[in-house]
């Protein structure tokens, strides 16, 4: 185990910050968050994986200790978050690697996917959805304010960002919530309750759409390359659904998906177990 750096990088002007661990000549794996999380959701992971492993762990940009410009001066679209990552990947030097995807970062791995085939050597998908039937219920309040984008379907999105829901995104489907630490939820409402993060990501709720709307592109990708593929997945998500994990292998049919009896932050209660199921994927 090495020990884990903390670093940031100039990406076009803007400073982002990540994890980092493993020595520079291991294989690569990219770690990709989710909402509202940053790279400190893989604080977990990373130490069980920096022997065999050359990890990076990005906030991506309005996230974590990465930039959060002001919305007149940065778009925050997924197109653009996934924009900065890709020219982060070049500057850290990670010019082929294995990613590691979870939620946002599902679509953000994605399209670096669909725009450098050559550069991926796998992808790891932690209910990280490109399928329509991944989509659960859940999703039916922003997908009311895709189809009309008023202020008062946008501010219906505004319960999304309390505390109380946080905490709930962590807790549902977790069989023994002591497993749980308290420090994730506080330091997610913490980044989420700095001034003009919920408009950032009322906006990112509202482009979400633009994700949907690429997954043929991105069923396209796995039929055409056939990465390698390994989905560990919390099957008790209240937002991704165990169908999401199975739908993979329509296009990829040589996909090893694993379920896990817990929630949407599946690395909260199953960090080891699924370094393991990783270690032994990437080994082969």
């Amino acid at each position: 185990m090495t020990a884990i750096k903390y670093r940031s990088a100039d990406v076009n002007g803007l400073r982002v910050f990540y994890r980092e661990a493993g020595t520079s000549t291991a294989p690569k794996l990219l770690l990709l968050h989710g909402f509202p999380s940053a790279g400190h959701m893989f604080r977990d992971l990373i130490p069980r994986l920096s022997d065999r492993f050359h990890l990076i762990a990005p906030d991506l940009p309005g996230f974590g200790q990465t930039d959060m410009p002001a919305r007149n001066e940065y778009t925050y679209t997924f197109d653009a978050i996934a924009t900065v990552i890709d020219r982060f990947t070049e500057v850290v030097g990670f010019d082929r690697f294995a990613a590691y995807v979870f939620d946002y970062g599902a679509p953000t791995g994605f399209r670096l996917a669909v725009k450098h085939p050559e550069r991926i050597t796998a992808l790891i998908s932690q209910n990280g959805n490109a399928y329509e039937e991944g989509l659960s219920e859940g999703w039916n309040p922003i997908r009311t304010y895709w189809q009309d984008a008023s202020q008062a379907n946008r501010d219906a999105l505004r319960q999304l960002l309390t505390p109380q829901m946080t905490r709930w995104q962590y807790l549902h489907g977790v069989p023994d919530e002591s497993m749980v630490s308290p420090d994730g939820i506080a330091l997610d409402n913490f980044y989420l309750a700095r001034p003009g993060a919920d408009e950032v990501q009322l906006d990112l709720f509202g482009d979400y759409k633009s994700n949907v709307a690429l997954y043929p592109t991105f069923q396209q990708y796995f039929r055409t390359y056939q990465p390698p593929f390994l989905a560990v997945w919390g099957k008790n998500d209240p937002f991704f659904l165990p169908a999401g994990a199975e739908a993979f292998k329509r296009d990829l049919p040589n996909a090893e998906i694993h379920f896990f009896d817990t929630g949407h932050f599946a690395l909260e209660t199953h960090a080891e177990a699924i370094a393991t199921v990783i270690r032994n994927f990437l080994g082969r």
